[in-house]
């Protein structure tokens, strides 16, 4: 079997990038057994209630949902179990230090295979205010109607 290569998106967490403020992120291995990977390559899963949790200098990965392998036997998974988070201890120490502020927490944004591999983008975030979401959806709107001004300007140039 030929090995697999590129970046193939299970799951993305759009919610976090608009409740939180991105400060970084970091990619992470993920420990599965057999039919969540199964599961995985089916293209189903939901990142949408998760968090990491560091305890034990260890990263967990909690409430991302998973679906059991439909041809699974008794062998199959929960849906919602805690996955560990492989890191570099380095990486660890530094979300460590940095979650323990005010207003910081650390949330799953992408689920994702890497050259065959599970691979989980994580990012330390600070959440935002309802103003905030509010000054977001403003500016996201705005460069949107520029955009579409540019363009209208460049048809009637070409025409």
């Amino acid at each position: 079997m030929a090995k697999e290569k590129g970046r193939k998106l299970i799951a993305q967490n759009k919610k976090a990038r608009h409740d939180y403020l991105i400060i970084d992120t970091y990619e992470a291995g993920l420990v599965l057994t057999g039919t969540e990977v199964k599961s995985l390559r089916q293209g189903r899963a939901s990142l949408v209630d998760g968090f990491v949790q560091l305890t034990d200098h260890e990263a967990w990965l909690h409430n991302v949902h998973v679906p059991e392998y439909s041809q699974g036997t008794w062998t199959n998974h929960s849906a919602r179990r805690k996955r560990k988070l492989l890191l570099h201890r380095e990486e660890i120490g530094k979300l460590e230090a940095k979650s323990q502020e005010t207003g910081h927490t650390i949330v799953p944004l992408a689920l994702y295979f890497k050259d065959g591999r599970a691979k989980i983008e994580i990012a330390l975030a600070k959440g935002k205010k309802e103003y905030d979401k509010r000054q977001t959806l403003r500016e996201k709107q705005d460069r949107r109607e520029a955009e579409r001004a540019i363009s209208a300007v460049r048809r009637k140039q070409r025409a």
